[in-house]
């Protein structure tokens, strides 16, 4: 048996992992809470990644960590700063002292900002622009440092993912169509958006815990395949509603004008990075991640919408407090619910 930690197990990605049907793994899942749901019985640590000494501890015995704990967007910026990267600055030390041979770092590719070129490579300037994504920057320099040190820390950049337990911002969205609301989108949604399936995250966070160290001690960009418009992609949703919603387009301008006040008031989900990259394209180079660690995403944007919406209606009847602070609770729609009276 092999022996994986995972930090933030109780999270998105982290509970999809301890519940694959990833073979010969004893799971250890640390958090600060218990998980929500595990199919399995799995070693549970409560345990606050910051506390370096703790963390030693619970890693002694360990052969990999999976590093998922994150504080998201949504959280203030000190407390980004503080789990983001104080909490990596410990997992680090953590597994350094003992002696675990592999940290695979989960980032995102919020490190690059608001990027010009699609497909963006690993190498393309990262040029954060917001609390999270400046975070998420600091958190690679501390592992980019760990590997200058002798250690093996794959940093893997995945793109949104959705799936199972996924809610955040998607939540309005399935909240929208099963009430037969048509959905706004800033410019009608025209651009490219590229997302990703969890159960393809897990994939190739097996892939980074088990290949050699010459292949996976790099920087990788994960994200789906096979991806269209978000106009396209949202409109599956809301034809699997069967109410014959449609996609409505909002004038970026006179929205953008009116959803940036809003999110510097924290009275709408929608923050300032997420506003622009409604209205750009985005999406990744994966070629690196196919090449290197086998990466062959199973899932389109679409495929994974509808997965998740499946979910979501079987899941609604269990009915959760928003807030937004996980990728697991519903986010507070708040002054965006008054756009229900025209949609």
């Amino acid at each position: 048996m092999v022996r994986i930690a995972v930090t933030g197990a109780s999270g998105m990605l982290g509970n999809s992992l301890i519940n694959s049907d990833w073979q010969g793994v004893d799971w250890l899942g640390i958090d600060t809470r218990a998980p929500r749901t595990t199919t399995k019985k799995v070693a549970f640590r409560k345990t606050d990644v910051r506390d370096t000494d703790a963390l030693t501890a619970a890693l002694r015995g360990v052969d990999a960590v999976v590093h998922a704990a994150a504080a998201l967007p949504s959280h203030p910026a000190a407390e980004i700063l503080s789990v983001d990267v104080r909490g990596t600055e410990s997992v680090l030390a953590a597994a350094r002292q003992a002696d675990v041979s592999r940290v695979v770092h989960i980032s995102s590719t919020a490190v690059y900002g608001l990027p010009d070129l699609c497909p963006t490579p690993e190498d393309y300037p990262c040029r954060p622009v917001d609390p999270y994504s400046s975070a998420k920057l600091r958190a690679e320099e501390l592992v980019e440092q760990a590997r200058r040190d002798g250690m093996c820390v794959p940093i893997l950049r995945p793109k949104t993912f959705l799936g199972e337990n996924r809610l955040g911002l998607f939540a309005m969205l399935f909240e929208w169509a099963d009430e037969g609301r048509d959905f706004p989108l800033l410019g009608g949604g025209l651009h490219r958006a590229q997302m990703l399936d969890v159960d393809d995250l897990c994939q190739v966070v097996r892939a980074a815990c088990e290949r050699p160290d010459s292949v996976v001690n790099d920087t990788f960009n994960i994200g789906a395949a096979r991806f269209g418009t978000l106009r396209d992609d949202f409109q599956a949703v809301l034809d699997a509603a069967g109410h014959g919603g449609r996609i409505r387009s909002l004038p970026i301008g006179p929205a953008m004008s009116v959803l940036r006040p809003l999110a510097a008031l924290r009275v709408s989900p929608v923050y300032k990075r997420l506003i622009y990259k409604l209205v750009r394209d985005s999406y990744v180079s994966i070629e690196k991640a196919s090449e290197r660690l086998d990466f062959a995403p199973i899932f389109s944007n679409e495929e994974s919408l509808l997965r998740t919406y499946d979910w979501w209606r079987r899941a609604v009847a269990v009915k959760q407090k928003p807030t937004g602070l996980t990728h697991q609770d519903p986010w507070r729609q708040g002054a965006l619910r008054l756009a229900k009276l025209f949609y």
